[in-house]
């Protein structure tokens, strides 16, 4: 496997190795791809941005960023990131990392669909949102150049990619409905299933417990 793509090089690390391999063995290829390329998308938009930061932190949230949407994790009724974000801390809790870093591994994937917020915070964090951001939404993409881009996906390359991501979110979400409140997530399971309901969060303000 090519570890240098467009001018961004993944850290030969023994940790680095292991979460390679471990996500190779753990995910289909659309997931496995993805991520890949959230890590390089991620890195080449710090780069144009000017964040000095070791890639090392941000290639674990990348390649753990959704893991939550395995078959792992149906069972789960959390948030699908949160069980991604949990995976990644116990994974490098095991191998040795500081709690501190393991938290922001954590934190990268707890936020990374929710924008607004990744971007002030360590980079380690704001990175993996980006590359989520550049290859999911298109965000971002002026801020890496074409050749770039081409090297990225020549390398992990995203067939039907739209509509294989969007059943990739609707499979790991449809038995955990009530996970995507407040979420961008819910425009996931309305698109698949036209009998879903969203919570409406000033309905819930309204119809508390609260007498006034």
């Amino acid at each position: 496997m090519t570890d240098t793509v467009a001018g961004i090089a993944v850290p030969d690390t023994a940790l680095t190795r292991e979460i390679t391999q471990y996500i190779r063995d753990t995910e289909d290829d659309l997931l496995y791809h993805h991520s890949r390329r959230v890590f390089f998308f991620g890195a080449l938009v710090g780069q144009a941005q000017d964040v000095s930061v070791d890639h090392e932190l941000p290639y674990a949230g990348a390649m753990f960023h959704d893991r939550g949407l395995t078959e792992d994790h149906q069972k789960s009724t959390l948030r699908f990131e949160v069980d991604g974000a949990n995976d990644v801390f116990e994974f490098l809790m095991e191998r040795g990392t500081s709690r501190d870093r393991a938290q922001n591994a954590w934190l990268g994937i707890a936020l990374h669909t929710t924008p607004g917020i990744p971007e002030f915070m360590a980079p380690e964090v704001a990175l993996v949102s980006a590359g989520v951001e550049t290859d999911v939404l298109g965000m971002h993409f002026d801020e890496v150049t074409e050749q770039r881009r081409r090297a990225v996906v020549e390398l992990h390359p995203r067939p039907d990619f739209k509509n294989r991501i969007l059943t990739a979110f609707h499979h790991g979400m449809e038995h955990r409905p009530g996970s995507t409140f407040g979420t961008m997530n819910a425009d996931v399971l309305a698109h698949f299933d036209p009998e879903f309901e969203r919570d409406d969060f000033v309905e819930i303000i309204k119809g508390n417990d609260w007498s006034e």
